[in-house]
């Protein structure tokens, strides 16, 4: 029996409760503190208090009953970021549709499958993908296009055939949608981005994203008087979730910027007095080559890893994670208030059940690296299905229930752990099994080097090599002759010759995926 089973007296953590509650009983508490702080480039800063945010999502929920949308039904919301993101996010869960948010670097063929595939009747979107959206999702009963791209004004042009203005959906909020709360109904959608197969849709309910709001807060250590920053998409559960649903649990403030900018970052964090914000490394290594402020008002910063040396630079005490979009929020965790291991990803969170087992699967031994798998509550800690694909879901769980990530780690002392490799980043090179990750973490010590991704290169003797992709730190046109032989020596020192790149590609960038992650699979196109 789990807590979802409606056993006698059975009560969860969100008996009677969904996000339209949550945001409402934010505008009641803290009605004139902000919430969203809306920052675009090139233009000031606009700061929406709960109690205005509340109120324009009430007009837009109204406004789209009136279009004809309804409990159940699916809206596309292709945006970056921008503070309509989040008024069309809201407003759609409110009404009880299901908000599809998807990656607005999308290709034609991908944006038509993801409106096809969930059944969208409708797309929220901007002037730079109306056209994308117009042409490929044919299905759609309308689309709305708000007025400018992230905060820049919109190239000029005629808008394409079957959209509307966004401004145009706006009702009065006093007929905003009334529903009973059901923790449990669908309320959004983000689709994984496929490798070797379509991208998956992964379903949250409203209980998930609950979840992730107050897990999130928890593990954050966030509170009301925090200001979070926020730059990665959100789009993605990083922002969403880590972020934004967080900040929204305890009262905090969220600052929205378009996309990351190292020349902004700092500005930004200083006229709005951020104390937090989730990153990457790769922004991490762009800030590193600016001026670091003597005095910011950051207290934690959370990022892949914990407490990494290079970045002791910045002062502020860095925690490290792990987590997926079906995991909602972090499976495994830094602490905030102790010590932690520096390069590792935490230890597993109260939350979850976490195994680690060799490919036999037998108990991974401590200094060993092993296949990930976590156990939660569907629909509640864990994602509740995979959409329209059933056997996906049954055949992303083992016998016990454990959801299987792909991902492995490394087991190290006093429970924590350290991120080994996705498993189809796995190298089988004669027989050995090498980890792209290992390679990785030397080659990117070598000076000169500002970022590697090492990828499978078939062989006809060994099955596969490693081929190491490089972006100097010079970039290509100052590439300094030396570099080549200087990362070959540093490989030869510390990796079995089996692991040693049979290739260096110097480049001057790398095709990116989710959360600026090198797309590996556009790495191995390259090779073939």
């Amino acid at each position: 029996m789990t807590l979802l089973d409606p056993g006698p007296g059975n009560i969860g953590p969100f008996a009677g409760l969904d996000v339209p509650w949550l945001l409402r009983m934010r505008a009641e508490t803290r009605r004139d503190h902000p919430f969203l702080i809306w920052a675009p480039f090139d233009a000031p800063a606009r700061k929406w208090s709960y109690g205005e945010f509340h109120d324009r999502v009430g007009s837009l929920a109204a406004g789209l009953v009136a279009r004809g949308v309804k409990p159940g039904e699916f809206v596309l919301i292709h945006l970056d970021n921008c503070i309509e993101a989040m008024l069309a996010w809201f407003a759609c869960v409110e009404l009880g549709a299901i908000a599809v948010t998807t990656n607005t670097r999308s290709a034609a063929a991908e944006i038509e499958y993801f409106a096809d595939h969930c059944g969208a009747v409708a797309a929220i979107t901007q002037p730079a993908y109306a056209e994308l959206v117009a042409a490929n999702c044919r299905n759609l009963r309308w689309i709305a296009v708000i007025a400018h791209d992230a905060g820049t004004p919109p190239a000029q042009g005629q808008a394409p055939a079957r959209t509307e203005r966004f401004e145009t959906l706006f009702a009065d909020s006093a007929d905003r949608p009334r529903r009973a709360p059901d923790p449990f109904a669908p309320c959004s959608v983000q689709y994984t981005s496929g490798t070797t197969s379509r991208p998956k849709a992964v379903l949250w309910t409203h209980a998930n994203a609950l979840w992730g709001a107050k897990v999130n807060a928890a593990h954050q250590d966030l509170h009301a008087n925090d200001v979070h920053q926020t730059y990665l998409p959100l789009f993605h559960t990083n922002a969403l979730a880590y972020s934004m649903l967080a900040s929204l649990w305890v009262g905090a403030s969220c600052v929205i910027q378009p996309r990351f900018s190292a020349s902004r970052f700092w500005n930004v964090a200083a006229q709005h007095g951020c104390t937090w914000t989730s990153t990457i490394p790769f922004c991490m290594k762009a800030l590193l080559e600016r001026e670091i402020p003597k005095r910011h008002s950051f207290r934690l910063w959370g990022t892949a890893i914990c407490e990494p040396p290079a970045f002791a630079a910045f002062g502020v005490k860095i925690i490290g994670w792990w987590g997926m979009t079906e995991t909602i929020t972090h499976g495994i965790v830094g602490e905030v208030d102790q010590p932690n291991t520096p390069m590792a990803i935490g230890r597993t969170a109260t939350e979850y059940g976490i195994r680690v087992t060799d490919d036999d699967g037998a108990p991974t031994a401590v200094g060993g690296t092993g296949n990930l798998a976590i156990r939660g509550i569907p629909g509640l800690s864990l994602f509740k299905e995979y959409l329209h694909n059933a056997k996906a879901t049954q055949d992303s769980f083992d016998a016990h229930g454990y959801f299987l990530t792909g991902d492995r780690v490394a087991l190290l002392d006093n429970g924590f752990m350290k991120f080994g490799d996705r498993a189809k980043d796995m190298l089988k090179v004669g027989g050995e099994n090498v980890a792209a990750s290992e390679i990785e973490q030397v080659v990117i010590t070598v000076p000169g080097v500002r970022e590697a991704a090492v990828v499978a290169k078939k062989h006809p003797m060994l099955d596969e090599v490693p081929v190491v992709f490089i972006i100097p730190r010079s970039g290509i046109a100052k590439l300094s002759p030396a570099l080549h032989d200087e990362v070959m020596a540093a490989c030869r020192q510390a990796l079995a010759d089996f692991k040693v790149p049979r290739e260096i590609r110097f480049v001057d960038e790398m095709p990116r995926s989710t959360l600026e992650k090198v797309a590996k699979a556009e790495l191995r196109k390259l090779l073939a």
